[in-house]
């Protein structure tokens, strides 16, 4: 089972999702230069975390111009499984797999810390063996992990089912003092409507092992591999 984690210049979450795959739940996971144009052999695709290209011209503009983007959008458009992380989130917002956009977070401040989310879906490869009202413990590490997108859109996601976690307290209560960074919704993870694309701002790679303060992040990764398993294409 071969698991691509994708590297553009900038890239800084790469190892840490290449150490959660291969390490900790056993996968083939293999690093794939963002030049590369097709991805053909893989299972499924991770588009990690960090600062693609300094982030200097908007979070992921730049990255949703690599080659590699475009074996993304065929590899999803066949069902295969991808997921965004961070600025992997962002890149896929940016390239139009996911609808809505990524703004500073309300506090204009840089957020690093815990957070819990309630899972609100469990129709995605990465959360299909998470049951929905299940609450994470997943670390956040942003300055611009603001989901937003106009009312239509939000209407047209909440209707399809598309939120997968909202920002919640500890006891899976949504409320304004949970949301780290002013997200529409309180939404902390949306899919694409046919659910195979997750895209999330907490970082499940940093929490894979008690030793990290949760091992909540390994669920998603052991629900990929499972439903690659289980969907053998």
């Amino acid at each position: 089972m071969k698991i691509a984690v994708l590297v553009f210049p900038g890239s800084n979450c790469d190892h840490d999702a290449y150490h959660a795959l291969k390490h900790v739940v056993s996968a083939d996971a293999q690093f794939v230069w963002h030049k590369e144009g097709s991805l053909s052999g893989f299972d499924g695709v991770v588009i990690p975390g960090g600062f693609t290209y300094g982030d200097y011209l908007r979070t992921g503009a730049l990255a949703k111009l690599s080659p590699v983007m475009g074996a993304v959008r065929r590899f999803a458009d066949g069902g295969g499984p991808v997921i965004g992380i961070c600025n992997g989130f962002q890149i896929l917002l940016e390239a139009g797999l996911l609808p809505g956009a990524m703004i500073v977070n309300e506090s204009l401040k840089f957020v690093c810390d815990y957070v819990t989310l309630r899972t609100e879906s469990s129709r995605t490869p990465f959360t299909a063996a998470i049951p929905e009202g299940t609450v994470l413990r997943i670390p956040v590490a942003h300055y611009q992990g603001n989901y937003y997108a106009d009312d239509e859109t939000i209407r047209r996601v909440e209707g399809n089912g598309q939120v997968v976690f909202r920002y919640c307290d500890a006891e899976g209560n949504v409320t304004l003092e949970a949301n780290p960074n002013g997200s529409i919704s309180s939404i902390a993870g949306i899919c694409s409507e046919k659910g195979n694309v997750l895209g999330m701002m907490p970082h499940p790679e940093r929490c894979t092992e008690p030793e990290m303060g949760s091992a909540d992040g390994r669920r998603l990764f052991d629900s990929m591999l499972s439903w690659i398993k289980e969907n053998a294409r």
